[in-house]
This record gives C-alpha cells, structure tokens and sequence, in this order.
C-alpha cells in the first residue's frame, strides 16, 4: 500500500537559521551556550548535515559550514547559526579530540584505529539499500544518510535523525541510480525512526529483513551505508558484541541526543553517513538499522536498531496509529526562533529582553522570512502572550501549543511588540520541515 504524505515547504529566506528539533515544533530555539566536551562520542550515523543532540551521543553525518541565522534546533552550543553538509552519525561521549572509526587517523587521547576499512558493497549487499539526501531549507545546509526499502512501491525505513529538519528529500537507490522525491509518513524522534514513501515508485528490489531472531554475540555482520556521504553504498564487517545495549546520544546542530535501548551493540568501521542503512546478517539479511557509533577510541562501538523493534513502529505508522513517540507526516510551523534560558531552553516567565519588568511570554530572537510569522509583521524582539486563546508564558508554552496544530490551521495569535503595544492577528499554520 502506497501512503503518501503532504509534500514539504521550500522555504525561500534571507538568512537561514540551523534545524530545529522534533518537540520544538513551529517555535524554534537558536543554539546558545557551550557543549562540555568531556565525553567519549558516540555519534548517530546518518547523512550529511547534523542537528544538535546531547552530550552522550551524536548522528554520522559529514558537514560543512553554509550560513549563519539561528538555527531550527539544538545547534552545536557556541556557533549562532549556519547549516553543515555532510554524512549524519550520532555520538556516544564527550567530544573531544577524536578521530572518526576506521580513518586511521589520530588526535589528542586517542590512538590510531586497528579496525579493518571499509570495502565497496556488494551487489547483494546494496540491495534494496538507498542513498538519502536531504535538503535543509531553514539552514541553509544539506545531509546525507542511508535507507532501506521496505515495499516494491517505495517505503524506505531510516533513522529520524537523518531527515530531521530537512525540507525536501531525495532518495537514490544505490543498484539502479535512479533519484526519487521522498515524502514523510511518519516519525519517532524517541525511538529514532522514520519512514518515507518515494514518490512514484515501483517495482523496486527490497530488503530481507530477519524477523527470526536477533543476531547472537560473537555473530559476524556488516554495515552497509552511505559512508561519508560519498555517494556510494561501503561495507563494514564487524562482530556482535553485546545485545538489548542502552545508549545515550549526544545533541549536535538540529538532531537532539536520545536515549536508546534495546541496542545491537557491534565493533566494526561505522562513520557519517551509515546512519539509516542496514546491519546484515552472514546471511545476507536485515537485522538491524544502524544508527550510532563512538569516536575518540582505536576500535569502534557501534550501535543499530533491531530489526523489528523498527518494523513494530513502521506498522503503526502504517496503520495510522499515533503514540507518546510516532508522529505522521509533517508539523505545522509558526516561522520563529524563541529566547530561551541557557540551561532549561525556555524563557524564564515574567522575563523578556527587558529583564523582571519586561512582559511575560515567548520572545521572538528572529522570524524567518516567508512564513506565517512574517506574513503578520512579528519581528524579533515581538514576545508573543497568547496563541488559540490560550496563554503563553514561556517558550515551551508555545511549542505545545502549535504542536497540537496541523499545517492549514488557523489560529489567533496575540503579542506585545517592541514598543510595548499589544497586536493581535489570525495566521494559517504552514507545513514545517520534517522532525
């Protein structure tokens, strides 16, 4: 069955801000603050382009500085804004001086990688394997990751954090060439699980997932992605070292750190990029997806999703059925940046710019121009009171209430501006990059 989803935004904007992250939905935080680096990272391995995540863990995706404007999401602390571009991956530990797995190149504290290199895939190893680029139009970057088609009419199963924040996707399948535009069904940013429909797609080669059972510690497997976001499908051996693992991933540019658990845990060459694609068994089957790896030590830890713990979340989605975690399709999406307090990321109440006296409220840092923000003349610097009648008091107070949006709602909006005059207006949310 083929599930379409609304197609996303192609915002057009004078500075781009970074990603924003999935609770964030609508009302975004720019990045402020310093990340401690003090912990091994353990990283998500996605695409190009990277969102912020929390200290322990964060996605494999090579990136590039593209803009400064605050950014969609939790944005690496210290940098105001700016998009990156390359392969995704999620980091467990502090970031310090590190190399990534398998490069065999060293920093301060670490020592030089003895882990095999990764090797071309095979043609059965690419099957039903895609390359993901993402475009993330708010950011002014791109990401790259990997995916795993799941029907012959284009359902492509990934990691949430490789197309978090984008607002157009591409998907290449890695054995024929072909590109596809990709649409989102649905999310879970708990669980770091995405699915994507391929528009106009049939008759595609897919995946053989092992439903069977998880692999057994000491069982050789590959990891098979995007790595690096070069374009070309590479393959890790490695070996299982430890089952139902739990991991903490660290927070980098748009994608938020997350626990997980119930992780394969393996040791093979993971970097940026690997994020989405497929841990196989010696049989040539599905049995993970991977998803995060550490960096900073000579042998990598690695970690994918099993199989059908992924499976059991596509399913609802598939169904429709919505979750504490499963989101479907697309947010809807205010267009502002919010101040927020350094270490809880929301306004403290009754403080705006002007300190204890200033209105009590979500204050705006930037409005991103062609949104319904914009199209109400909100400015930075506006502290926003009230949205649907109900109170707004901080900036968490304002992202729940457009999270309980669709795209296409309409809503009052009432804010104090810059002079201290209180405006009220009716805005039409729009679509929101993915998250």
């Amino acid at each position: 069955m083929t599930m379409e989803s609304p197609q996303p935004a192609d915002p057009t904007i004078d500075a781009a801000p970074q990603r924003r992250r999935s609770r964030w939905r609508g009302a975004l935080r720019p990045k402020v603050g310093v990340i401690a680096a003090s912990v091994l990272a353990l990283a998500y391995v996605a695409g190009v382009g990277v969102w912020a995540a929390s200290t322990n863990t964060t996605s494999a995706a090579t990136t590039a500085q593209i803009g400064t404007a605050p950014s969609l999401g939790n944005a690496p602390s210290g940098e105001a804004g700016g998009g990156y571009v390359g392969p995704r991956q999620r980091y467990v530990g502090p970031r310090q001086g590190y190399t990534y797995p398998g490069n065999g190149t060293t920093s301060p504290g670490t020592t030089t990688s003895t882990e095999a290199a990764a090797t071309t895939a095979s043609a059965s190893e690419s099957t039903g394997l895609v390359l993901i680029e993402t475009v993330l139009g708010y950011d002014r970057a791109a990401a790259a990751g990997t995916g795993v088609v799941l029907t012959s009419d284009g359902l492509v199963l990934t990691n949430n954090h490789v197309i978090d924040g984008s607002t157009a996707i591409s998907v290449t399948i890695a054995a024929t060439g072909k590109t596809y535009t990709a649409t989102v069904v649905g999310t879970d940013a708990t669980d770091d699980v995405a699915l994507l429909q391929l528009q106009g797609a049939t008759g595609l080669a897919t995946a053989t997932p092992d439903k069977n059972a998880e692999p057994a510690v000491g069982a050789g497997v590959t990891a098979v992605g995007n790595a690096s976001g070069g374009g070309v499908l590479l393959a890790a051996d490695g070996v299982v070292t430890q089952l139902n693992s739990s991991v903490t991933t660290s927070s980098e540019y748009t994608v938020q750190g997350e626990t997980l658990g119930g992780m394969i845990e393996f040791d093979a060459a993971v970097v940026g990029g690997d994020s989405g694609g497929a841990l196989l068994d010696k049989q040539g089957e599905v049995v993970g997806i991977t998803t995060a790896a550490s960096v900073g030590r000579a042998t990598t830890v690695a970690y994918a999703i099993p199989i059908n713990s992924a499976l059991a979340i596509v399913d609802q989605m598939r169904a429709g059925n919505l979750s504490a975690g499963v989101k479907l399709g697309y947010p809807a999406f205010l267009g502002v940046a919010i101040a927020r307090d350094g270490t809880t990321g929301m306004l403290v109440p009754g403080q705006g710019a002007g300190g204890a006296n200033a209105v009590a409220g979500a204050q705006l840092t930037y409005v991103y121009a062609n949104t319904p923000a914009a199209s109400v003349g909100l400015v930075a610097g506006d502290t926003i009171t009230a949205i649907g009648g109900q109170l707004v008091t901080s900036a968490d107070d304002l992202s729940t209430a457009i999270s309980g949006h669709k795209p296409g709602d309409s809503v009052s909006l009432t804010w104090t501006d810059t002079g201290g005059a209180t405006q009220s207006a009716t805005v039409t949310l729009m679509q929101g990059p993915a998250a």
